[in-house]
């Protein structure tokens, strides 16, 4: 089925929703909303957002947006984004009468993957006429697939408060993780950042803890600058081991400065990789240093010849690998 997504940041303009302790419930609903939205494109999936500003939007311009969107087809999945109030702590998920709960707690899993509590998914009827939903987004959207998703309490007396306020740009991908793996498209969570206005390489890194050489390796940047919009696939653990690190294990009479020198990279690069606060090293410890060249084994290779090839020794190559023989397989990666 072709899906299509769209985003509904709930509240807006004159209407502010819930408020407190520092939340104001239209502002962090949009917060979300533009997340989720540049990553469900970025994904190529046909997006749309109700709104991208303050915009005040009645119920009925609301759904008539979300209806002229993509067409009223049970292939169109509604995320309406919203935070909770009443002193409770957790998210939820209201999803229409019409539809399946197999979404919903998807989207409660991967929330609740992301550090978030959960509380529960479920259907909420009309008191006056119970064969209808309740929400006038569920009850006026015609065949589509609309979600409610209230991503925590902004009073609440627990951890909700914090978490929304930090977490959110978590949350959000938690939903397009969810929804991904709904509609069977594969997505890695937090494997795709847009750049917004006042963000840095160094400022992403930060917030994905990861460093601004992995991110720019990923990305083949040459430089430090961004431009606004710009989609950066962001480092897994396993792609900043694979594509810029190796494990080397300390050995009696090293120092930091000893090894930083023969990897040809510095002593605080390597208390930056390795989150160390001082010089002090133990044997055996286990440091990850910079991948600063690899060779791929071909056919005919030999640890002499790509030795000679990048004037180096036998013994330094198989020191560097880890190598306990002379032995190479084709494809083999080769720390130079």
């Amino acid at each position: 089925m072709n899906y299509k997504i769209v985003i509904d940041p709930g509240h807006g303009g004159d209407d502010p929703g819930a408020s407190g302790n520092g939340i104001i419930e239209k502002d962090l609903n949009l917060l979300i909303s533009k997340e989720m939205y540049e990553k469900f494109r970025s994904l190529g999936i046909p997006t749309y957002i109700t709104r991208l500003d303050d915009s005040t939007l009645s119920p009925t311009e609301r759904t008539k947006k979300i209806l002229d969107a993509f067409g009223n087809d049970s292939n169109v999945i509604v995320i309406s984004n919203h935070i909770n109030s009443g002193g409770g702590d957790g998210a939820e998920v209201i999803y229409a009468l019409r539809n399946t709960d197999k979404l919903s707690n998807l989207i409660l899993n991967e929330l609740e993957k992301a550090g978030q509590n959960v509380r529960k998914a479920y259907q909420r009827r009309l008191p006056s006429d119970p064969a209808k939903d309740y929400y006038f987004i569920h009850r006026d959207t015609g065949n589509t697939e609309p979600v409610i998703i209230e991503y925590g309490f902004l009073d609440s007396t627990g951890d909700d408060v914090n978490q929304l306020k930090n977490n959110y740009i978590k949350f959000a991908d938690a939903v397009v993780t969810a929804v991904s793996n709904y509609i069977d498209l594969p997505y890695e969570l937090g494997n795709v950042y847009i750049v917004k206005k006042g963000d840095s390489l160094y400022s992403i890194a930060q917030k994905y803890n990861t460093t601004v050489d992995s991110i720019k390796k990923l990305n083949n940047l040459a430089s430090n600058l961004l431009s606004i919009n710009q989609q950066l696939k962001i480092p897994t653990k396993k792609e900043e081991e694979v594509q810029n690190f190796y494990n080397y294990t300390v050995v009696p009479g090293d120092t930091l400065y000893s090894i930083a020198k023969n990897n040809n990279t510095t002593v605080e690069t390597i208390k930056s990789i390795n989150n160390l606060s001082s010089n002090v090293i133990d044997v055996g410890m286990q440091l990850k240093l910079p991948i600063n060249f690899v060779y791929t084994v071909k056919k005919g290779d030999s640890l002499y010849s790509i030795a000679q090839k990048y004037n180096t020794t036998v013994d330094e190559l198989k020191r560097k690998n880890n190598l306990n023989s002379n032995l190479l397989s084709i494809g083999q990666i080769l720390i130079i």
